[in-house]
């Protein structure tokens, strides 16, 4: 009899791989004071010391923006998040691809909302829960307009809306914000 194999090769009894993960680490705007701490603190949750080129964010005068893309081992999007979101000023966002054994998650977070987590799937779209499916549509009952609020709030659209302009700045463009009559 043979030992079992795995596409890596074979599994040896009492031999565990810990599960890699990999994603990206979006600072969408930090007030510059803050931008060594944010490092320290993103560095803590990668167990290594980290660097992030920053660049003036156009959107909001005064704060950078930076991108990380990290490898770590399954969960480490959770705990990057978990060691950010005490900032009440800072807009970030996490990515974790999903792996082989192992969901996909991406958390937002923005000084007027807080945080939000979605599970998502192998192509990074988010995975709406059945149990969250079934309460919006409790809570709905015959109402399309609540019916689509509670999907809203299911996606996260309001942690989007929010974050979208301070995705696409850049040097290059020029963002004009609109406010409602009355804000």
């Amino acid at each position: 009899m043979t030992a079992p194999q795995s596409l890596a090769g074979p599994i040896r009894a009492g031999s565990e791989r810990r599960a890699v993960a990999r994603g990206v680490l979006y600072v969408h705007s930090s007030p510059r004071a803050l931008c060594p701490h944010v490092e320290w603190a993103a560095g803590r949750a990668l167990g290594e010391a980290v660097n992030f080129e920053w660049a003036d964010q156009p959107v909001l005068r005064g704060s950078q923006r930076a991108e990380y893309y990290w490898q770590g081992p399954s969960g480490t999007g959770a705990a990057l998040a978990s060691a950010l979101r005490g900032w009440e000023h800072l807009r970030f966002e996490v990515t974790e691809d999903a792996g082989p054994a192992s969901d996909g998650g991406r958390w937002l977070h923005t000084p007027d909302l807080g945080i939000f987590y979605a599970q998502t799937d192998t192509v990074g779209n988010v995975v709406i829960p059945e149990d969250r499916l079934r309460y919006a549509m409790e809570v709905a009952g015959a109402n399309a307009l609540e019916l689509h609020r509670e999907l809203r709030l299911a996606l996260g659209q309001a942690w989007d809306d929010e974050l979208e302009p301070f995705r696409h700045a850049c040097d290059f463009n020029s963002v004009v914000w609109l406010h409602a009559v009355g804000d």
